[in-house]
């Protein structure tokens, strides 16, 4: 069998991945229950830059009867996408790739079958991974990829089991893998392709009882944050945006969808806006689990996050990289790929800073961590120089926009990308205005501190930084500037005089004394 797959795949003999020239490009494959993902990243300027991602729906879990035997079929659907994932690997160097099986693999008794064949086609060991590292694994991956020092909850709905952790910083404190998933719920209470309300009452009541196992526990324990780290979690994210919400997962909007699915009627009828095509087979398992997990940990509100299994391995073979600020990395990354002046950026982020400082008691720029998100703006704001001059505000945006930024959630990375856009010029009260989960007003407000922060900072020398004192009356601004250090710097005047007219026409109120 592995003989036949294999025939497909390009081996250049003249090159081996001994001799690969990409010691510093990496790759994860995660057979999990549902889909084969294959990620592929490269170290660039102290991060990491994903190059390639593969994934390809096998439904494993699917082949494995009541006996825990797994079927040929399946097998041999998992044996064909791993002689795709093979083409991809052959030039990496073997010490820089890593292959884990999740759930069904752990349950399969003839797994050893699966494995032979598997290793023969990818030429690599696969390592199946217990419930507790899967768990374990995912949280390193939540953690290396958003930025959180507080408890927070991290949950994996897969397709035969769902992982349950909370932990803080880098380290998980509690730890559970729970014997559901959307793949065999699929097949064990929609089997019938109705989507009915018994249906849905019955997947949700197992669930319930699985996690009702482990509630008063991790209640107790307790969390600031919930984040999911799933494809089910991201389908229900990318309904509620395409249907004019926030990105903000709630129980009353997850059963708010179930009402949609439930009008419905049949699997082949599931039309929801924003439900893609691919996820439909197994949405309605994944929201019945997710529902379940709700009800019975009490949770509030959640969010997707940037990372999860795969990038958990990933990170574990990078120790270059392992417990450092997420967020600062990125930032320090961005800042060398893109050559910007690191010590004016410093100058404008320590300006800013100050101005924000002397606000804060009238002005609260704590929540959403405004000082946070300030200073990684002020610490970008010239991104865009590399491209040109004269737009780099709206090119540094574009590129912000645009890129992966692990240790900033979406609605963070706007809120940079929405200041930096207006960190000079004309003032886009458009794009403030589209910010989803951090209020406008305190938007407005980073902005205008950084944009005064910028100009303040101008001249890029420490020593001549003019000593100014910042007071707000409501939304009204006062900047001081010492006794005649306007008349000495005329440039600079005719700076803030100009800045006073940009805030005018956004409706902001600026005194300059």
């Amino acid at each position: 069998m592995a003989q036949e797959l294999l025939a497909t795949v390009l081996v250049n003999p003249a090159l081996t991945a001994d001799q690969s020239p990409h010691q510093d490009i990496y790759a994860v494959i995660d057979l999990g229950s549902n889909s084969f993902h294959m990620l592929m990243v490269k170290v660039v300027g102290g991060s990491v830059q994903v190059i390639g991602r593969v994934k390809r729906k096998v439904r494993l879990a699917a082949g494995l009867n009541e006996n825990l035997v797994l079927s040929r079929k399946a097998m041999k659907r998992g044996w064909e996408c791993l002689a795709l994932f093979a083409e991809r690997l052959q030039d990496i160097p073997p010490q820089n790739i890593r292959i884990v099986g999740t759930a069904t693999l752990r349950l399969a008794k003839n797994v050893k079958t699966f494995l032979k064949e598997a290793e023969a086609i990818l030429g690599q060991k696969v390592t199946v991974i217990s419930g507790e590292d899967e768990a374990r694994i995912i949280y390193l991956g939540v953690a290396h990829t958003s930025n959180s020092d507080t408890n927070r909850l991290v949950i994996d709905i897969g397709g035969a089991s769902t992982e349950v952790v909370i932990g803080a910083g880098f380290n998980p404190l509690l730890l559970s893998s729970l014997n559901m998933g959307c793949v065999t719920y699929l097949e064990r209470y929609f089997a019938d392709d109705e989507l009915s309300e018994d249906n849905f009452s019955r997947a949700i009541a197992a669930a319930e009882q699985e996690v009702l196992t482990i509630a008063s526990q991790y209640q107790h324990t307790g969390w600031q944050m919930a984040v999911g780290a799933s494809g089910t979690v991201q389908a229900m994210q990318e309904i509620l945006v395409a249907q004019g919400k926030d990105e903000v997962i709630t129980l009353s909007r997850l059963e708010d969808i179930m009402q949609q699915a439930l009008a419905c009627g049949r699997m082949e009828q599931l039309t929801i806006t924003g439900l893609a095509q691919e996820r439909k087979q197994v949405f309605p398992s994944g929201l019945a689990i997710l529902i379940a997990l709700f009800r019975c940990l009490n949770i509030t509100g959640m969010t997707l996050s940037g990372g999860a299994l795969r990038e958990g391995v990933l990170y574990s073979m990078l120790p270059q990289l392992q417990h450092t600020d997420v967020r600062s990395r990125t930032v320090n990354s961005l800042m060398v790929r893109y050559f910007i002046d690191q010590r004016h950026a410093e100058r404008v982020a320590e300006m800013a800073a100050e101005l924000a400082n002397q606000l804060q008691s009238r002005w609260d720029l704590n929540k959403f961590e405004g000082h946070s998100m300030l200073k990684c703006s002020a610490l970008l704001h010239e991104l865009g120089l590399l491209i040109e001059y004269k737009n780099h505000h709206h090119h540094g945006a574009y590129i912000i926009n645009h890129s992966d930024l692990p240790g900033f959630t979406r609605a963070q990375q706007q809120l940079v990308m929405a200041l930096v856009h207006n960190h000079r010029a004309d003032i886009s009260r458009e794009i403030i205005a589209r910010q989803t989960m951090t209020s406008v007003l305190l938007t407005v407000r980073l902005t205008r501190i950084l944009r005064l922060a910028v100009i303040l900072s101008m001249r890029r020398r420490h020593e001549v930084l003019p000593q100014v004192t910042i007071s707000s009356k409501g939304e009204q601004l006062v900047l001081t500037m010492p006794a005649g250090w306007l008349e000495q710097h005329p440039l600079m005047r005719a700076e803030l005089e100009q800045e006073v007219q940009y805030q005018q026409q956004a409706g902001w109120e600026l005194l300059i004394k």
